[in-house]
């Protein structure tokens, strides 16, 4: 096949580099046997060394055994950042076991399922989040319940993962036999097509190879000296875990562990550690926008920004680089590829907008979202396929979902897109966003770069709502710098300068912020149930 994003490939990267085959437990022993007096991880107060956390892993994992811990299990994480989740996922992964992601902001019902879709045994979380897991595991018994922090020590239905930190013995945790290409190392979950949420079955090789390609297309030429990566995305996030906490060990660099998001503490974190790595997504960009401190003295140790989750307006970007003289690259992933397998090239041509190209080790087409098998003409949209080593195992007791996904070796991602003449690729919308509004397609992401270069427009959300008569109508959420400052027929007056007349919404809708997940992606289902709602009540009451 034409691979025509080749030839902007850095000089010194490769378009397949070669993956060792290994348990992702030897990352974290390879940079403390090469870089053991290195600093490990910041989180808060505490600092540890790659010597301190392989030692407060190995004890963790001795006493986890002594508990039971065998080859097999699976334990749920439901950590903020913090030391406690790297050493508990490390622990976990040194024993064989599997890694269940769970969000700390989960409900007690939302980590009821995850524990019975995925079978987990074990439950490592804070004592913040106590109350509901012990009431999402109260019905099912047999669950090994550890709990982090001080305030339930003594507790007889929880260990205390102090205390097995305190009385693990490094030098007795047996060998475990671990096969990189079919052992499932993590559990990521994500949306469902049915709605419901699935588990990414990721290997330990999948994992691995993501970090490799990364490091290798990304940060390969930085300096690992005083390199340290800013840990504010979730570690519990596919996208965290690989580019920020696993890509750091791979490094033998610090990682900063950032509990939660916010953008004043988080500049004064930067001022104060002097970070060098920040991967982000488009709402923390554009939160530290906002903020006075966000200045190029404040942020001088920075020296590659990089973005994804969702695509990032390139107004936010101009705005951003003016503002901090800090670079932004844009990429892409998804759960199902641990996650990255686009970025813009480092030293490469940039383009604003653009996810950039392949990943090394990885193929890319743009096929007939139809029929799932003609490739597109270069320049016209159709659904994203991608086939490479980070490309997921399957779903957790999914079969149909996971032969849907993946087919004869390509993963059908559901996304919308387009590649130019140079092999760059740009993220048309996700493909059950597709507006077919009175025959025409309307893609979202369209629109919304077109509503973000106003002056006015703070956030954008573009999406459709049934027509009896269209079948489709374009709707807009909007959040204004200044509420008062424009009212939707204005904005609409504007548009129609820019754009047909069939993409313009035919509703606008103004709000003081968009809904979002945890990791900053916006939630595009609650703005279009609330639409269809309202639209409902509108209908009955005539």
């Amino acid at each position: 096949m034409d691979r025509p994003w080749i030839k902007f490939y850095p000089p010194s990267v490769e378009p397949n580099i070669a993956i060792p085959t290994m348990p992702l437990f030897s990352l974290l022993k390879k940079s403390y046997e090469e870089r053991p007096d290195c600093l490990a991880v910041v989180d808060e107060e505490v600092r540890l060394s790659y010597r301190e956390l392989y030692a407060y892993v190995l004890s963790f994992a001795s006493s986890l055994w002594d508990a039971g811990f065998r080859r097999g299990d699976r334990c749920v994480i439901m950590l903020f950042n913090c030391k406690e989740y790297i050493t508990t996922y490390f622990a976990v992964l040194r024993l064989g076991g599997t890694v269940v992601q769970a969000n700390p902001l989960h409900s007690s019902e939302e980590l009821k399922r995850v524990m019975e879709d995925s079978k987990a045994e074990w439950i490592v979380t804070g004592d913040g989040e106590w109350a509901k897991v012990y009431e999402a595991c109260k019905d099912q018994p047999g669950k090994k319940l550890i709990i982090t922090g001080s305030s339930l020590y003594g507790r007889q239905e929880a260990l205390c993962f102090e205390e097995m930190v305190e009385k693990g013995c490094v030098g007795h945790v047996p060998e475990v036999d671990v096969d990189p290409e079919t052992d499932i190392a993590v559990f990521q979950y994500t949306g469902g097509t049915t709605g419901k949420s699935k588990a990414a079955m990721l290997t330990h090789q999948n994992i691995l190879s993501n970090v490799c390609q990364n490091e290798h297309f990304t940060v390969k030429n930085l300096s690992k000296v005083d390199e340290k990566l800013l840990g504010v995305l979730p570690f519990y996030h596919v996208y965290g875990m690989s580019a920020v906490l696993l890509l750091g060990v791979f490094r033998g660099s610090a990682v900063i562990c950032i509990r939660r998001f916010d953008p004043k503490r988080l500049l004064t974190t930067i001022k104060n550690e002097k970070p060098t790595l920040f991967s982000g997504v488009p709402t923390m960009y554009m939160a530290l926008l906002q903020q006075e401190e966000a200045t190029p003295e404040t942020m001088q140790s920075l020296k590659l920004c990089m973005a994804g989750s969702a695509p990032l307006p390139k107004d936010v970007i101009r705005v951003f680089e003016e503002k901090t003289g800090a670079e932004i690259l844009e990429g892409y992933g998804l759960s199902e590829t641990s996650p990255t397998t686009h970025r813009n090239p480092v030293g490469g041509l940039r383009k604003v907008g653009s996810i950039g190209i392949p990943v090394p080790n990885t193929d890319c087409r743009i096929v007939d979202p139809d029929d799932g098998d003609r490739d597109m003409p270069v320049g016209e949209v159709g659904e994203l396929v991608i086939k490479g080593p980070q490309v997921m195992k399957g779903y957790l007791k999914q079969e149909e979902e996971t032969r849907s996904a993946l087919r004869n070796g390509w993963l059908f991602t559901g996304d919308l897109a387009y590649m130019d003449l140079d092999g760059y690729f740009f993220i048309a919308g996700r493909k059950k966003d597709l507006i077919i509004a009175s025959g025409y397609n309307v893609y979202p992401t369209e629109v919304e770069d077109v509503l973000y270069r106003h002056p006015s427009v703070k956030e954008a959300a573009v999406y459709g709502v049934s027509d009896e008569y269209r079948g489709e109508t374009v709707y807009a959420s909007i959040v204004f710098y200044d509420r008062g400052s424009l009212d939707p027929g204005q904005l609409k007056d504007w548009l129609k300068e820019r754009i047909a007349s069939y993409k313009v919404p035919t509703h606008i809708d103004v709000r003081t912020s968009l809904p979002r997940s945890s990791v900053g992606k916006l939630l595009k289902a609650i703005l279009r149930d609330e639409a269809e709602q309202n639209q409902k009540q509108k209908e009955g009451s005539r």
